[in-house]
């Protein structure tokens, strides 16, 4: 199947950024695309990196304009879109939602962020409220996409529960980089750890990851950090962990991937983790801690 990602660098107009968005979109679409992957809260500035609650106004309901305008281009281009916006869906509770729009401009199906941070300079806690949808693929014409978003990608139980209802594809919307105090070494630390673990979700359960992540300098509006310098990197790995595309660290990027959906099945006939699995032992895995 042919993917398109685009990584992008985001300005504070909101109109400006997904206008830029949909010239990519119709490029990747006349290069073959069938599934395009946008970057996590796509539409906008990363705005987590202060409280601030007239950060709320961003949030739009679901459906809204931002799935009407992403669900014209799906129908005219003929092409499936995963989207990431920041919902609202009543007054005070809001969300952080990847919504997998249809070719025919439909919705297909939403997935809300299960797993919320609340570190320095991603203080998500303070606007999303933990998903509540669980944990389940979208069923599209392109295939049973496993969409999870950015934080949910450090967790195996997100990837495997994907996995094990029929997910054909892992799929991250993200927005993770640097901050500016770290040295350079532990800056390639984390972006490595970032790969390294989902490509390992790909080897676990044989299945090929897409990770698209924004990229460039966001200064942090409370002036108390240096901003944010998101590492870009956006990636897909086939079902054996292997880099099939890796993008720049600090450059904008739209490419068109291949990924053959039939060689999982290869995979798992030759590492088959799912028949041995041990799952009368695993009830421990419910618990926060094992004492």
């Amino acid at each position: 199947m042919k993917t398109g990602i685009i990584q992008q660098h985001n300005t504070a107009d909101k109109k400006y950024n997904m206008q830029r968005l949909a010239e990519s979109i119709k490029a990747l679409a006349s290069e073959g695309a069938e599934l395009i992957i946008l970057q996590e809260l796509h539409n906008s500035l990363y705005f987590c990196q202060v409280e601030n609650v007239n950060n709320f106004d961003l949030a739009e309901p679901i459906p809204g304009p931002s799935t009407e305008f992403f669900g014209s281009l799906a129908k005219e281009l003929g092409v499936v879109i995963v989207t990431s916006l920041f919902e609202k869906r009543a007054a005070g509770l809001y969300h952080n939602t990847a919504v997998v729009i249809e070719r025919d401009g439909t919705i297909a199906g939403k997935y809300r962020k299960m797993h919320i941070p609340d570190d320095p300079a991603y203080y998500e806690k303070f606007y999303f409220t933990p998903g509540d949808l669980g944990f389940h693929p979208i069923d599209t014409s392109v295939g049973r996409l496993g969409v999870l978003v950015c934080w949910d990608q450090w967790y195996p139980e997100a990837a495997r529960l994907m996995a094990l209802q029929g997910a054909e594809m892992l799929i991250y919307p993200t927005a993770i980089g640097f901050e500016s105090s770290d040295e350079p070494a532990e800056q390639q630390r984390q972006r490595e750890a970032w790969t390294t673990v989902q490509r390992g979700h790909a080897v676990a359960n044989g299945l090929p990851v897409v990770a698209v992540n924004r990229v460039g300098h966001e200064t942090d509006p409370s002036g108390m950090t240096g901003g944010i310098e998101f590492w870009g990197s956006s990636f897909v790995a086939g079902p054996q962990g292997e880099l099939l595309y890796r993008a720049s660290d600090h450059e904008e990027e739209r490419k068109v991937i291949d990924i053959d959906l039939a060689h999982s099945e290869q995979v798992r006939r030759w590492w088959p983790f799912l028949r041995d699995r041990r799952i009368d032992k695993y009830t421990d895995i419910v618990k926060r801690f094992i004492d």
